[in-house]
Formats: structure tokens, sequence, C-alpha cells
């Protein structure tokens, strides 16, 4: 079975790996207006990453997920404390406190890296992902961010099969910087997100897909629709 890595609407993605592990990035499902699906129809989830504590990331569905799943947790230690006050224990959260930027984690059957995102958030630093699958291929969740130069050391020390980066502007990265970014990222496939949510958003990938083809015509261009998914 093949790597699928899905996009569920805004930031919210599913990683199923092709040794059945399922893997949720900021889940906003409940009340997400471009999710397409809902909270009950997930069957199995092995792990869950949030990126930061914005609405539009950490969504209200987390605890529920965590008692009916079994999943455990990966955040900043400041998120992590959040979450168990709204009720996720601490069996269920990465180290029982949760991890920091630069360190890495193993995690149903993958590698987790945390990075750092250029962003706000009320508990802890906004953050980014790297997971390193079964086989070594490796997605990057940039998470809500500008665009930053480490990008590039990024690029250099994981060679990124897929990156999945924010393109809507106004509280992340435009279509001009997302699409400069894969100039230092340098990963084969790039999914866009975090558009098209909100009427202040930039509503459709057309502009990132043109400049993405000027400044890095390597990099195959993934524009989906929500449910929609990429075979790695």
């Amino acid at each position: 079975m093949p790597h699928k890595v899905k996009w569920l609407g805004h930031a919210a993605c599913q990683i199923t790996t092709a040794g059945g592990r399922v893997i949720l990035i900021d889940p906003w499902i409940t009340g997400n207006p471009c999710c397409p699906i809902k909270k009950d129809d997930i069957g199995k989830i092995d792990a869950i990453l949030v990126t930061h504590d914005h609405f539009d990331h950490l969504g209200t569905d987390i605890p529920e997920l965590v008692r009916a799943t079994g999943a455990v947790v990966i955040a900043q230690p400041e998120l992590a404390s959040a979450l168990q006050k709204a009720g996720v224990g601490a069996e269920n959260i990465i180290n029982g406190i949760g991890m920091n930027i630069g360190g890495q984690v193993e995690a149903a059957g993958v590698k987790v890296i945390m990075t750092q995102a250029f962003h706000s958030g009320t508990a802890g630093n906004a953050v980014g992902y790297i997971v390193v699958l079964e086989d070594g291929k490796t997605v990057y969740h940039a998470g809500d961010t500008g665009i930053f130069a480490s990008m590039e050391l990024l690029g250099k020390i994981y060679h990124i099969d897929l990156a999945l980066l924010p393109i809507g502007s106004v509280f992340v990265m435009d279509p001009l910087q997302a699409a400069y970014s894969l100039t230092l990222l340098k990963p084969d496939k790039v999914i866009p997100i975090h558009y098209a949510t909100f009427p202040v958003l930039v509503q459709d990938a057309d502009e990132f897909i043109k400049l993405a083809g000027k400044k890095a015509p390597e990099v195959q261009v993934e524009a989906l629709q929500p449910g929609q998914e990429v075979i790695l």
C-alpha cells in the first residue's frame, strides 16, 4: 500500500502511511466550512500533530478524538498543558509534556521533527512539522508561517518529498512568498493549503501555480480540492 496524504481543507491534513498508520495535522474538522468529513467519519488515528492554538488549527475535537482512538498528541509543552486542561490525558501526550522546536520524537511508527514557524499563538509558539515515514519518505507541513531563510536549511537536512505550504496571505505567506519558498525547500511535490476558507484569504491557487512554475518549475504542484489526496 502506498503512502497517502489527504487535504481536509484549510490547514488540516491526514497522512495514511504504507504501514496503515493514520496521522492528523491541525484537525480543524467541526466548524471548518471546507472540511469534507465529520469527526465521526474518522475511525482510526495514531497521532495528532498541532501547529498552534488558533481556532482554525486546534479546533475543538481533539479531546474527543483522543478518547475515541487513543491517539498520541504532539504539540509544544504550553499547548500540551492547555490540551490537558481540556481533557486530554498526559498518557496521550508525547513524553507526557510535549516537545519543542528542533526536537525529534518517534510516534505511531514514524519520526516527527518540530520546526520553527513565524506566526503568533497564545499557548507557546507556532511550529511546523517534518514527518519521516516508515520508508524514509518525508512530508513537511509548514503550519502558519511567513517565509524564512532557514527553510533552505530544512531542505538541505531533509529530502522533502511533499510540502504542504500556506498560500492564503494576510495571516500566512502570500502566493509569491510561498512560491519562492520552493526554491529554498526544494520539495518534489507541493500541496497549497490555507486559502479560500475565509473571504479575506486568497481565493484560489491560480497565482501560486503560475509563480511556482516560474520560480521552481521542477516542483510538481498538486492543487487539490478538500478530500482529494496525493500518493507518495
